[in-house]
């Protein structure tokens, strides 16, 4: 299974929870808060937590679209926290 590190990537609103570069890891099924990065907004959790389990999957189809999925947006319209998401080397 591969280790995510899932930052935000940019804020496009206004957001008073995040700031670009704050992180969270998911390796297996724990998710870590490294740092200052003490918490993760529920609203952005919702969008991220269907896609999470199905990135660390390895995917072999050629025409699968999920391993073209790097960037997740969070739902609030008003804080538009844009979220990457990349493997661990």
């Amino acid at each position: 299974m591969k280790t995510l590190i899932v930052k935000v990537k940019a804020i496009e609103g206004h957001c008073d929870t995040h700031k670009v570069g704050d992180c969270f890891r998911l390796e297996g099924g724990k998710l870590s808060l490294p740092g200052e990065s003490k918490h993760v907004c529920i609203y952005a959790l919702s969008s991220l937590l269907p896609l999470l389990p199905a990135k660390q999957r390895n995917i072999d189809e050629l025409d699968d679209w999920l391993p073209k999925v790097f960037e997740v947006a969070c739902p609030d319209p008003k804080g538009r926290v844009i979220w990457e998401i990349t493997y661990e080397e």
